[in-house]
């Protein structure tokens, strides 16, 4: 979004003209934007009401992030919303912080202050510094308006140039977009992941975010390596620093928080299938602890490239889900349409691992028309090297 647009100057909305506009469009469906627009701009300036519905529509993105209550006391920019963390994992990683006996941060690259707010909501003092004028303006706005003011210092600098020296952990989260989208290789963050492990190396304690696909070989071997889910959708990977455990690698699944610690476990052998499949959480499979899960369901491969577990036992775990399967057929579109014909089947769920089909276009194909009152569960992948098909349900278990 170009700089000049209205959602990107929040000055005008932090006055009292400013924020009462906001309480006024708070709820404004986006169909209804313009008859609300052509109404207020007979009493605003209209760049002011612009600001504002600009801003309601942030407020509305980011309740997924922040939840309602949050979102709607806080300002965003549109570069904010899509970059800034999940308020449970943020919740989450300054409760490791605090657990360290870290009380002040020096949070770097700050964004619009989720990980700030996260960090001050836990007791922690917090310098948070950011370059880009409206961000910093925005985490100072947020501090305000959640009554963190006195817990964080928001600073307008470029954080190569910060001296951190007084603070017990540094955090960073370098940018990881660019003008052309996602950006995959560390060194081209901004900082560079070189720089913030310097960074981290110099603080008693330290945690980089990172994107969850980083390739192990880059990681440092002083930091310890967590990959975090929130509701099985993997968010990211931390670089943690000064926790007493270079090299260790973990995976941590939220809502929990349930954390699976990497035992150097071989790789699990592959064996036939069982009576169970389990699917181990993304979390698990980017720190690359499926042979942790597999130990503790007592299980192997499906195949020595896929991250299909399988057992004759179900043993409940928070780290993967079980599905009880009742079917194995070389993949054939004919028959499994027909298989889920007989089994009344009108609601199909397909996962696929290995398989170079697409879920949507084969569940078309098998079920035109449902009309089934029954569900199941597909599976395609490969089984000792051969293109498979599995058929079964979830295991709904109250325990794990």
């Amino acid at each position: 979004m170009p700089d000049n647009d209205p959602v990107n100057d929040l000055a005008p909305l932090l006055t009292p003209e400013g924020r009462a506009l906001l309480d006024q469009v708070r709820d404004t469906d986006p169909a209804d934007e313009l008859a609300v627009a052509t109404r207020l701009r007979r009493e605003h300036p209209a760049e002011l009401v612009s600001a504002a519905l600009g801003q309601a529509r942030l407020r509305q993105r980011a309740v997924a992030k922040f939840g309602a209550e949050d979102a709607g006391r806080m300002f965003f920019t549109p570069h904010g919303v899509e970059q800034s963390t999940r308020a449970s994992v943020a919740a989450y990683r300054a409760a490791r912080m605090r657990d360290l006996g870290v009380t002040s941060v020096a949070d770097l690259c700050c964004g619009i202050g989720g990980d700030a707010i996260a960090l001050a909501r836990a007791g922690i003092r917090v310098l948070a510094v950011d370059r880009d004028p409206v961000t910093a303006a925005a985490a100072r706005a947020n501090a305000d308006a959640l009554g963190l003011a006195d817990l964080v210092e928001v600073r307008e600098a470029d954080v190569t140039e910060v001296d951190t020296a007084g603070y017990d952990a540094v955090f960073v989260d370098p940018a990881r977009r660019g003008g052309r989208g996602r950006i995959f290789d560390p060194e081209a963050y901004s900082p560079p992941l070189s720089w913030a492990v310097g960074a981290a190396l110099a603080a008693p304690h330290a945690a980089l975010k990172i994107a969850p696909g980083i390739p192990h070989e880059a990681i440092p071997a002083e930091a310890e390596a967590e990959w975090i889910s929130d509701g099985g959708d993997v968010k990211e990977a931390v670089l943690w620093f000064g926790t007493g455990a270079p090299g260790a690698v973990r995976a941590t699944l939220l809502p929990g928080p349930y954390t699976l610690r990497g035992r150097g476990l071989p790789d699990p052998a592959p064996r036939p299938l069982g009576r169970y499949v389990y699917e181990p959480d993304g979390a698990v499979i980017r720190a690359h602890l499926v042979a942790e899960v597999a130990e503790e369901v007592g299980g192997g491969l499906l195949d020595p490239t896929i991250a299909y577990v399988t057992s004759d036992e179900l043993r409940p775990t928070p780290y993967a889900s079980a599905y009880e399967i009742t079917d194995q057929l070389p993949f054939n579109v004919k028959k499994l349409k027909a298989l889920l014909r007989e089994r009344a089947v009108g609601v199909l769920t397909v996962k696929k691992r290995g398989s170079a089909v697409e879920p949507e276009e084969l569940r078309r194909k098998v079920l035109p028309k449902p009309h089934g009152r029954e569900a199941a569960t597909v599976f395609l992948t490969r089984v000792a090297g051969a293109p498979t098909m599995l058929i079964g349900h979830p295991v709904l278990d109250e325990g794990a």
